[in-house]
């Protein structure tokens, strides 16, 4: 069995400590890049589709969380297409 190790990215969100992510997968959609992160490498974790918001020639990247519900579902629905063994779960379905 092969391990295969997920990419780490570390986001610094204004005012608060850094938080690790590890990337499950990306794509480009609309002239955006997307990442879907998870806070925990193996098993079920809590996942965040982040927007890359920085110009051309920006050192770093400047992501967002994907807030508003149309983009939002968009965006996951492509994440799981992607991604065959993964289920994406909204706050408000798990609440149900």
């Amino acid at each position: 069995m092969s391990e295969h190790k997920l990419e780490k990215v570390i986001f610094n969100p204004d005012g608060e400590d850094p938080v690790e992510f590890f990337v499950l997968e990306q794509t480009r959609i609309g002239g955006f890049n997307y990442i879907l992160v998870t806070d925990f490498e193996e098993g079920d974790g809590e996942a965040l589709i982040l927007k890359d918001l920085s110009e051309d020639g920006d050192k770093e990247s400047r992501y967002v969380i994907v807030s508003d519900d149309a983009e939002l579902d968009a965006v996951a629905s492509v994440f799981e297409d992607m991604l065959e063994d993964v289920d994406l779960i909204s706050d408000e379905e798990s609440e149900v």
